[in-house]
């Protein structure tokens, strides 16, 4: 059984005074790691380390040259490469996901690391002459201790959509995994421990959310939060934040519009709509859940779906038969469930799906088929409200105003797409949809090089890209007199 640690200011802390917590294989409930319990004393260990580094003068993190961070970053890269398989298979051991997904993740994440350690060597700048004796400059300085909190779905990926800009930015970082699913951050801190990274500038603090990531929020020693959650979770961040009012970045939850018009081919629609929801068993915050089809072709729609839906291969994320894996823990698997309950009891049809899966080979495990619900209303719970499992609602429309309505008629707007032949109503329409990550004819295609990141109660500032970099600087205007003498501004 594997042992967790937390890594602050270059050191593995490992006391027999901590309590434990058991870390289990949501394929099977089986204890595969126990990982150290943080407490507040620890976040503030954290939180004096990393404000130490970044306040340390020649050599120190914030002050190395950018080109000198960026060989840490693509160190960290090529660390990841030679890792990939056993990260994959710990992140599958961890989270559930298959195999192939998890793969995809180390792949990305060493892009990440990438794309970040080049884009520090090409830093934007502005200068100005104005008036003729004064020449301003912009530049762009780190915001200072950062505390970055992830969520259990992508645990390694989302984790490096933080470290990485954080770090090519000039920041000190503390990364507090979930509780649930902090296997791989272990493993990439083993990496960042092999490349040599200053003491302080990297640390891990492990635990409850509750505990550590609110002395994160709250500390006044803590430049900026950057969290990825849930959005009552969010909100509680930003209350905490107000102490020092502390720069915060917040991707939150999603309930995404899906939209397809009868022009559109039908399957692939049907085929990105399926990966559009049940990707990751749906635990994705910029899930399609919300599929919205034409009336003129909601019934056959509705039923190659179904048709297909059933079809998918559930089961361990290590099997490579394995199409869609299982949720994550015994409490979010029995939240799922009860979302499916609450969507018949509120009069909806199930048209697939909405068991617990129970077979022999996976009945100690957290599975759920995938299901889809039609005859939904807009007020429905299910339809308002993010589920974040293998659940899809079918909306219909009546022609290209009612679609757009019916998919701004959200609290969220994170994500969107829209699937048709005509391409200049597939402009229309996703112009006007409020989100802000969107897609036509496809659904979840994603790069490390442009901005993730919602509207509304989605969040608050935006991830990767040139944007993602900007999150974790801060602006300084420098203004130097060419031609000093006294203003003569008051008479002597």
């Amino acid at each position: 059984m594997m042992q967790l640690s937390m890594y602050i200011d270059g050191k593995w802390k490992n006391t027999n005074e901590s309590e434990r917590r058991l870390i289990s294989n949501p394929a099977n409930g089986e204890v595969i790691a126990e990982a150290i319990e943080g407490t507040v004393d620890d976040a503030k260990e954290a939180i004096r380390s990393a404000k130490r580094a970044f306040q340390n003068g020649e050599g120190s993190w914030p002050r190395m040259a950018p080109a000198e961070r960026a060989d840490y970053l693509y160190k960290v890269a090529a660390k990841l490469e030679e890792n990939h398989d056993e990260l994959a298979r710990l992140e599958t051991l961890d989270n559930g996901k298959t195999h192939t997904e998890a793969g995809f993740d180390v792949t990305e994440a060493a892009d990440c690391f990438r794309y970040y350690a080049g884009l520090i060597r090409a830093p934007e700048g502005q200068a100005a002459d104005a008036p003729e004796s004064i020449h301003t400059t912009v530049v762009h300085e780190p915001v200072g201790v950062c505390g970055l909190i992830v969520p259990w779905n992508f645990p390694l990926l989302m984790s490096v959509w933080k470290i990485a800009p954080a770090l090519a930015a000039g920041n000190t970082i503390i990364l507090k995994p979930s509780e649930v699913t902090p296997v791989t951050a272990v493993k990439m801190f083993d990496i960042f421990n092999e490349v040599g990274f200053p003491d302080g500038a990297v640390n891990l603090l492990l635990g409850h959310g509750a505990i550590v990531g609110n002395e994160l929020a709250t500390s006044r020693d803590v430049d900026k939060i950057s969290f990825t959650g849930g959005t009552e979770t969010g909100r509680a961040i930003m209350k905490s934040a107000a102490g020092n009012l502390k720069k915060i970045s917040l991707e939150l939850g999603g309930k995404s519009p899906n939209i397809v018009f009868s022009d559109a081919n039908l399957d692939t629609a049907v085929d990105h709509a399926l990966f559009g929801i049940y990707f990751g068993a749906g635990q994705v915050c910029s899930s399609g859940s919300r599929i919205l089809v034409e009336e003129s072709i909601h019934d056959a729609f509705v039923e190659r779906f179904a048709e297909r839906a059933k079809k998918i291969t559930v089961g361990p994320g290590n099997d490579p038969a394995s199409e869609m894996g299982p949720l994550v823990s015994e409490d979010h698997m029995n939240k799922v469930l009860s979302y499916i309950t609450k969507g018949k009891e509120e009069g909806a049809k199930l048209v697939c799906g909405g068991n617990r899966i129970e077979t022999d080979a996976l009945k100690d495990g957290y599975f759920v088929e995938p299901t889809a619900f039609t005859d939904t209303t807009e007020e429905m719970s299910i339809v308002q409200e993010e589920i974040f499992g293998p659940v899809a609602v079918f909306q219909t429309f009546k022609d290209e105003q009612d679609a757009i309505r019916v998919a701004n008629n959200t609290d969220y707007g994170l994500a969107g797409s829209v699937f048709t032949q005509d391409n200049a109503k597939a402009m229309r329409v996703i112009k006007k949809v409020r989100a802000g990550i969107t897609w036509i004819n496809t659904y979840h295609t994603n790069f490390n090089d442009f901005p993730w990141g919602g509207y509304k109660q989605s969040g608050i500032g935006r991830g990767l890209g040139k944007h993602g970099l900007e999150e974790f600087q801060e602006v300084k205007q420098i203004n130097i007199n060419l031609q000093p003498e006294p203003t003569g501004w008051f008479s002597e």
